[in-house]
């Protein structure tokens, strides 16, 4: 199957408007490129949803849902009396789930998360899969010859984008080792970064390697790079042609972000939803309310 790059087809679509930009005055190019590719682009969620029991790394404890209770009743807020409900969490840290670590993760004079600029919100994706050597070594390490055998295959990865290492860890999600998985080797995130100028780098796992001093990802943070952690369904995306959409929020002062990845991929990939094949405004109604399972201890249609 033949893969259009988005990002080609975009670029291309902004060349076409400009020429008929007095035509159409006042007419944007990115709503033109948005019309022409966007909206028949394939959406993939590369995201995992965060709820109490999910993995997290052994040194943090546990995350709680609760009720939000309001400060004037002391009781719970219910759509019956209040007219809406609310959550509560407890969040024991800004480092699990899918994340986007900010440098002052492990630096205090670099970047916080609210300190992360608004242009991370859209770039180049690139997939680089090692799942079969991850298949046969769990704890196999992502090397500089798997960036330089993507590149033999796919051409050089293009400056300020995002790499993402495929190993399939996350397909067994919630099921997964946090202590032995697929790494991604120090001289791999350096060469990434200071030999093709890559945005930030991510992985699956909820660490970069397995080394007792964080080898890997204090390399990448301490120097101001940020790094993507506990990515999922890299298995559904292509290898290159793909956007990646990032959205976080702006924690005050925080050093880690929990965020959403979506994978923008060309119309003709098989995998993803296109723009307006769910709906959408107005969103589902569903057959079964959703109410608070005080045993699962987060509200379920269930």
């Amino acid at each position: 199957m033949h893969i259009l790059n988005v990002a080609t087809v975009i670029f291309a679509c902004l060349l076409a408007t400009g020429s008929a930009e007095q035509a159409h005055a006042g007419q944007s190019r990115l709503w033109s490129a948005y019309d022409s590719v966007l909206s028949n682009a394939k959406y993939i969620d590369l995201t995992h949803t965060i709820e109490p029991a999910m993995p997290i790394w052994r040194g943090f404890g546990n995350i709680t849902f609760s009720q939000a209770v309001s400060k004037l009743t002391g009781k719970p807020f219910a759509y019956n009396k209040d007219l809406f409900v609310a959550n509560a969490y407890q969040l024991t840290t800004d480092q699990m789930g899918t994340q986007l670590d900010a440098p002052a993760h492990f630096n205090p004079y670099f970047a916080a998360s609210d300190e992360i600029p608004a242009t991370f919100a859209l770039r180049k994706l690139v997939v680089i899969d090692v799942s079969n050597k991850v298949a046969a070594n769990s704890s196999y390490a992502a090397s500089v010859d798997d960036v330089l055998e993507w590149e033999a295959k796919h051409g050089r990865i293009p400056q300020r984008s995002v790499v993402f290492v495929r190993s399939d860890w996350s397909k067994t999600w919630p099921s997964v080792d946090t202590d032995v998985f697929p790494q991604v080797l120090l001289e791999t995130v350096q060469f990434l970064h200071l030999q093709r100028r890559i945005l930030f780098h991510g992985h699956e796992p909820l660490d970069t390697d397995m080394t007792s001093d964080f080898a890997s990802e204090r390399w990448l943070l301490t120097r101001g790079y940020a790094q993507a952690e506990g990515v999922t369904n890299l298995h559904m995306v292509p290898p290159t042609g793909c956007l990646l959409s990032t959205g976080f929020p702006k924690f005050l002062g925080g050093t880690g972000n929990y965020v959403r990845f979506v994978a923008v991929c060309p119309p003709d990939w098989p995998q993803g939803i296109l723009p307006g094949s769910t709906p959408e405004a107005p969103l589902p109604k569903y057959k079964n309310a959703l109410v608070w399972n005080s045993q699962k201890g987060h509200r379920s249609r269930s």
